[in-house]
């Protein structure tokens, strides 16, 4: 019986295994196929089964007729004037709506970071962040997280396509990384809280981490979350990536305002888990976030107790000026008070740096990402 046309991006090993079997593939030749299915779709790009030169034509047209290697829609693309990329993306869903995500490219000298969603809006509803304003409408699924890597390469001219007419077509956009990938580091710290889509992050990132996959190491994939106790653990144990908490406050009543899963997970019980967080090291340290708001979080009392609370915790402090954003009531801490703070900390043997402010002239910086029509009929 033949398959219902489905995407084959954010198809497991196993998976793709069980559906070229459903279409014929002998089985003798299963892991050959497999392997160079993943190679094309995800180290070479591939939109098109023909372009897939090292598999043969008959194989080509059978999943043709059968499956799909379909991007999303990209809405919009902006530049920021500091060359930070964001984008819009729509994905099209099975009862005939769509649904829409932003992801955000930050390019450096050394390096190219992604920023991806995990879910369309967020429950937890932070009160410092926009994304928290908008309605938790779904989570995403492996394939629409990985389509966001996907869609920037794509747009980043990241990988060249042989035997394909469109090869070497894409202009090198300026201001990106000098030497090795464009996109070479992966943070999921996008729209949604990923621990609370945990399994559909996991299948996403070990195909990100395949070096028949995505082949990123796992020091520069970093997954973030606001606390859910629970999945640290699994998160060091089964992938194994670099961790960030959003913490941004060291009372429990304060971070029960701005985090509100803190109720759930108060400071303590988090940072037990952190402390248990697998490999845990002075190399392989937890990356500790806090965004820095003016009278609320940032006197020198703040700072101290921040160095108690992460006593005998291989970690850095990354301090985040905050990003405004329509509506918010929230101001930045001047930047003298940041210089203060960050300069106790590192007294203190805290590697502390003052993250720099990236694309805000496109909603792009941290906190600022959100879909302006999370659910809208297909066609529309």
């Amino acid at each position: 019986m033949t398959p219902p046309v489905h995407n084959l991006i954010g198809v497991s090993r196993g998976q793709l295994r069980h559906v070229l079997a459903s279409v014929g593939v002998p089985e003798k030749q299963l892991g050959l196929r497999t392997r160079q299915i993943f190679h094309w779709i995800y180290i070479r790009g591939a939109t098109r089964f023909s372009q897939m030169t090292s598999i043969g034509k008959d194989l080509q047209t059978t999943l043709e007729k059968n499956f799909s290697l379909a991007r999303p829609e990209i809405v919009t693309e902006q530049i920021s004037v500091d060359g930070t990329r964001k984008w819009l993306l729509r994905f099209p869903q099975d009862d005939g709506q769509s649904v829409e995500v932003e992801t955000v490219y930050i390019p450096e000298s050394d390096r190219g970071t992604l920023c991806v969603s995990s879910q369309v809006g967020c429950s937890f509803h932070c009160s410092f962040c926009y994304t928290g304003t908008q309605k938790m409408m779904k989570n995403l699924t492996p394939g629409e997280i990985l389509a966001q890597v996907l869609v920037a390469r794509d747009s980043l001219a990241d990988y060249q396509i042989e035997g394909s007419a469109d090869s070497g077509s894409l202009a090198s956009p300026s201001g990106l990384p000098t030497t090795g990938r464009r996109v070479s580091n992966v943070v999921m710290m996008g729209m949604g809280e990923p621990l609370l889509n945990f399994e559909n992050v996991k299948q996403a990132l070990l195909i990100a981490l395949d070096d028949d996959g995505l082949g990123f190491s796992r020091r520069r994939v970093t997954l973030s979350t606001s606390g859910v106790v629970p999945g640290i653990h699994r998160t060091g144990d089964e992938l194994k990536v670099a961790l960030a908490i959003s913490l941004h406050a060291v009372r429990d009543d304060l971070r029960d305002i701005l985090v509100p899963v803190n109720r759930k997970y108060p400071i303590a019980q988090l940072l037990d888990a952190c402390r248990q967080y697998p490999g845990l090291s002075n190399a392989r340290r937890i990356t500790f976030e806090y965004v820095m708001l003016a009278g609320i979080n940032d006197s020198m009392d703040d700072a101290r107790e921040l160095v108690r609370l992460l006593k005998e915790i291989p970690s850095k402090i990354n301090l985040i000026p905050f990003n405004p954003w329509p509506g918010t009531s929230y101001k930045c801490s001047d930047a003298s008070t940041i210089a203060a703070f960050a300069r106790h900390l590192h007294q203190n043997g805290y590697s502390s740096p003052i993250r720099a402010t990236r694309g805000q002239d496109i909603m792009a910086a941290c906190g600022q990402l959100k879909s302006e029509t999370p659910v809208i009929p297909l066609g529309k």
